[in-house]
């Protein structure tokens, strides 16, 4: 049986996000030129904002002259009208950004996590730190909490389905977390909320099919297809760091040989390193302080910094015509921070071994750049996510979009 196209009311759920993602690109947009940047009917989107300003989603902003007709009326998101939150969670810490309705971040807090790794324990620290890190810890204005949380995780269940760092099976996050945090959860994983920042504030703006790809201590990607975020049945989509990248290679954490990520996330980084140079004063510390040691060798022209980013970009490059080969994306965002500390040196050279080794049809339409929100993306994804939860909530489907234009005259 042929499978039935979208129906109506799908169409109509995705133009009303399509708008909401405009309103958040243009900031005080006016209503024609939310139809310029969606490509929708002026009565669709006066619909739609007409919703939103019954929701208290939307203001007036301020009227201007248009040339003896009606004023035009400017609109804005009122940032007074609720918190949302962001929560990026990983093995040795927790970051919460708090941000207003307009998604202007207001605070942030953070505290490491390493004495244990249970999750009673991991989750009561969460849990203080979303209070320590909201006004007086208020969470009556809260529209929405979203947790990124580290491994698999099915966010539609709230359930951390397999964290292997802390040896984390099935563990029912969300409904944990709602006997502690009187305030709507979501949880997911950090690839998801990379991509949704990106999608909603950086490179998404302009092209819809992307991939972000994460680098630290883990390496993973994030995929945009025709600017949806696509999850995989069970969404695992994007383990890219576990697809082989050297046949009976490394071992990596997974239990499998080869993968990616053992040979570009800092741990794999590192052996590597020590294999090549043995005893190296960069090698005095964990994983940060190589990272760091090895910018410093960069920025004074040491051999042993420039070899150790000759060696990451040959097998990223090669990791990521992979990726071109089989998704054919319009553009590649590498993000994290490693990526962060070293990506003025590495972007040029992995690009160098990526054409290399992609077939040329397909590397010719694809863009290698590094992320356009280097500050705590996954925070900033999460709270958006958080914000797509209550737009569905008060009755506004949320679907990621297609990309915005330039908004007129800006």
């Amino acid at each position: 049986m042929a499978m039935s196209g979208r129906t109506s009311r799908d169409l109509r759920n995705s133009s009303r996000f399509d708008v909401v993602r405009a309103v958040y690109a243009a900031i005080t947009p006016t209503r024609q030129e939310l139809v310029e940047l969606t490509g929708l009917s002026f009565a669709t989107v006066s619909n739609i904002v007409n919703e939103l300003i019954g929701v208290g989603m939307l203001v007036e902003a301020s009227r201007e002259n248009s040339n003896g007709g009606r004023p035009r009326v400017r609109l804005r998101v009122p940032p007074e009208r609720g918190q949302l939150v962001g929560v990026d969670v990983a093995e040795t810490y927790i970051h919460v950004d708090v941000f207003d309705a307009a998604l202007t971040r207001q605070s942030r807090f953070e505290r490491e996590i390493t004495e244990r790794s249970d999750p009673d324990y991991v989750l009561a620290e969460i849990a203080e730190s979303i209070r320590a890190g909201t006004t007086d810890g208020d969470l009556t204005t809260v529209l929405g909490v979203g947790i990124s949380l580290p491994g698999q995780v099915e966010p539609e269940a709230g359930v951390s389905v397999f964290a292997p760092n802390w040896a984390w099976r099935d563990v029912p996050v969300q409904s944990m977390l709602a006997e502690r945090i009187p305030a709507p959860l979501y949880v997911d994983n950090p690839l998801k909320a990379n991509t949704v920042a990106e999608l909603w504030f950086g490179h998404g703006r302009e092209v819809d099919d992307l991939v972000t790809i994460n680098l630290g201590t883990g390496v993973g990607a994030g995929i945009a297809w025709h600017g949806d975020l696509l999850r995989g049945v069970s969404n695992n989509a994007g383990e890219w760091g576990h697809t082989t990248l050297i046949m009976d290679g490394r071992e990596c954490r997974c239990g499998r040989r080869g993968c990616v990520e053992a040979y570009v996330g800092v741990p794999g980084l590192i052996a590597s390193f020590e294999d090549a140079h043995p005893g190296h004063r960069y090698l005095r510390g964990g994983q940060t302080t190589f990272v760091r040691a090895v910018r410093a060798g960069l920025e004074a022209g040491e051999p042993e910094a420039q070899w150790m980013i000759e060696m990451f970009a040959h097998h990223l490059g090669a990791g990521l015509a992979n990726v071109v080969n089989m998704i054919n994306p319009r553009r590649i965002v590498l993000c994290g921070w490693t990526v962060n500390l070293l990506g003025t040196w590495l972007l040029e050279p992995t690009r160098t071994r990526m054409i290399a080794e992609s077939i040329s049809g397909s590397v010719a339409v694809t863009d290698l750049v590094l992320t356009a929100i280097p500050d705590r993306p996954v925070a900033l994804g999460m709270a958006t996510l958080a914000l797509q939860r209550f737009l569905e909530h008060v009755g506004l489907p949320s679907r990621p979009g297609r990309p915005l234009g330039a908004v007129p005259g800006r």
